[in-house]
């Protein structure tokens, strides 16, 4: 077991806790860099899409895992970011310009969705998300001149720093460079007053505002910062879709994201990848898993959404911390080993947070 003794008041805010995490987690970004050189470009392609989404959980979590704030509708933001980076460049604006305008742009629409919609709380939040979402796709399908309606809208493929986003190894890495900086700036903001605000709501709206903390203006702001996180994953879907149509920013996507952060691990930045990995693979292993499956049972369509279900279901009765809480748990037996006592998480119950004040 490690022991941190904490000698400055810095310790409690560094990034890496001690040297183990500085080691490991450099690691883990040298296995990520060389990683095209051992695999070919179908499982690029699978990474990168992972890496698109951690981004957008990572945007939902900041929203749902430390604000409390129950989300729906999330696709909108994908879509919001998606449509306004294929605009921009099929307009002729480059893709280093056009990727700040959509992190604007979708924080600016996260904010004005967010005033009017946080005056509502719990089950009322959720079912205005969720109408959210239906309007933002009726959106998508009537403004034919900025979106191209039910025909679509072709995603340019530019060229940056003289390589093409065609090359998948290129696309690969650019994802990985966006991953890495969505997750500092996401572990910055959660350690700044800010954050601390926004975890503050999620524990109890009361005492947070006893504190002296505006719970308007921080919701308003976490759906905002939400929307911008997202609005960028969006724009990198567009470039690994190719193809943008108003039906794939639907109600089953905003519930893939909430599938992803409660199985990844609500309240974790590190659930949103664990979370990411586990949704990115899972269709695949449903596909794989269809040969061997009775051909009654493989031949049904809606096989997959209700496998989401399932799992969602489970992991909110069985395991609410999710997969990195799970991961946390077998790390402290082998810590405690063999010392550690079978009751050591009974007396301790987590519920996911739905509507507390």
């Amino acid at each position: 077991m490690r022991f941190i003794f904490k000698t400055k008041y810095s310790q409690d805010i560094n990034i890496a806790k001690h040297n183990g995490d500085r080691f490991w987690y450099s690691l883990l970004i040298l296995i990520m860099v060389v990683l095209p050189l051992v695999l070919d470009d179908f499982y690029l392609g699978e990474i990168s899409y992972i890496c698109i989404l951690s981004i957008a959980g990572i945007g939902l979590m900041i929203l749902s895992g430390y604000t409390g704030l129950a989300s729906l509708g999330h696709a909108a933001f994908l879509g919001v970011g998606a449509y306004t980076h294929a605009f921009l460049l099929t307009n002729g604006i480059p893709f280093y310009a056009s990727i700040p305008v959509v992190i604007i742009v979708s924080f600016l629409v996260g904010a004005a969705i967010g005033i009017p919609i946080l005056r509502l709380t719990g089950m009322y939040l959720a079912i205005a998300t969720l109408a959210l979402g239906f309007i933002a796709e009726h959106v998508f399908i009537k403004w034919e001149h900025f979106t191209g309606g039910n025909r679509g809208l072709p995603v340019p493929q530019p060229e940056f720093l003289g390589m093409s986003f065609y090359d998948s190894v290129f696309f690969y890495y650019v994802c990985l460079v966006f991953l890495i900086a969505a997750m500092f700036a996401a572990i910055n903001i959660l350690r700044s007053p800010t954050g601390r605000a926004f975890v503050a709501i999620r524990d109890s709206e009361i005492a947070a505002q006893s504190l002296g903390v505006n719970l308007g203006l921080y919701k308003a702001l976490s759906f905002a910062i939400s929307g911008a996180f997202t609005g960028l994953a969006g724009a990198l879907l567009a470039h690994y879709i190719g193809y943008l149509a108003p039906d794939i920013f639907n109600i089953f996507l905003s519930l893939t994201l909430l599938l992803l952060i409660v199985v990844g691990g609500m309240g974790s930045l590190h659930g949103t990848v664990f979370g990411a990995i586990f949704v990115g693979f899972l269709p695949q292993l449903i596909a794989i898993c269809r040969d061997y499956l009775p051909s009654s049972i493989g031949s049904q369509p809606g096989l997959e959404p209700m496998l989401f279900g399932l799992i969602l279901v489970f992991f909110i009765l069985y395991e609410p911390l999710g997969i990195y809480g799970r991961w946390m748990k077998i790390k402290l037996f082998f810590e405690l080993f063999p010392t550690y006592k079978r009751q050591t998480f009974k007396k301790q119950k987590v519920f996911t947070k739905s509507d507390r004040v």
